[in-house]
């Protein structure tokens, strides 16, 4: 196998470990908060995190390098319209991810301390930061699949 394939099956499999942890744990997260339940909350907002930094991050980190690798060594400019498009994509679903990553991490210590303390309810705070979270969730997941789009079909995108 040469290096560009070897490339291809890493950024795929990156790409696929960084879309789905995020949509698993954003699903999880999401009816773990339906709940209300403090253990319950505590407990997968603790594993969200985890899975974040474990899977999420890397993969983060990997798609842009490896993507843009690819890129130039299949001969694409760096002017293609898709390549510009799902670079931007990408950039859009970061400035949506990290603010939600400073979110889950206080969501989870406030969760924590809640069970701590042995309370049954979140302060209002909490409510707050899940709305953001999750509204910062639709347009990151949104542009993650516009990425997988514009990768596979690597469209002209004339007029632009």
């Amino acid at each position: 196998m040469n290096a560009y394939l070897a490339v291809k099956a890493l950024h795929i499999i990156s790409s696929v470990v960084l879309t789905g942890t995020g949509f698993g744990t954003a699903f999880y997260f999401f009816f773990a908060n339906r709940t209300r339940s403090v253990p319950v909350i505590a407990a997968v907002s603790r594993l969200v995190v985890r899975a974040d930094f474990w899977f999420t991050a890397p993969a983060a980190v990997f798609q842009p390098l490896s993507g843009l690798w690819l890129a130039h060594a299949a001969g694409w400019g760096w002017e293609t319209p898709w390549l510009i498009g799902s670079v931007v994509l990408f950039l859009l679903a970061g400035a949506c991810w990290l603010p939600v990553v400073k979110l889950q991490l206080h969501m989870a210590d406030m969760a924590a301390r809640a069970l701590a303390a042995g309370q049954t309810t979140l302060p209002q705070r909490y409510w707050r930061c899940a709305r953001l979270w999750e509204w910062l969730g639709y347009p990151a997941f949104g542009s993650m699949l516009a990425v997988y789009f514009l990768m596979v079909t690597k469209p002209a995108l004339t007029g632009l």
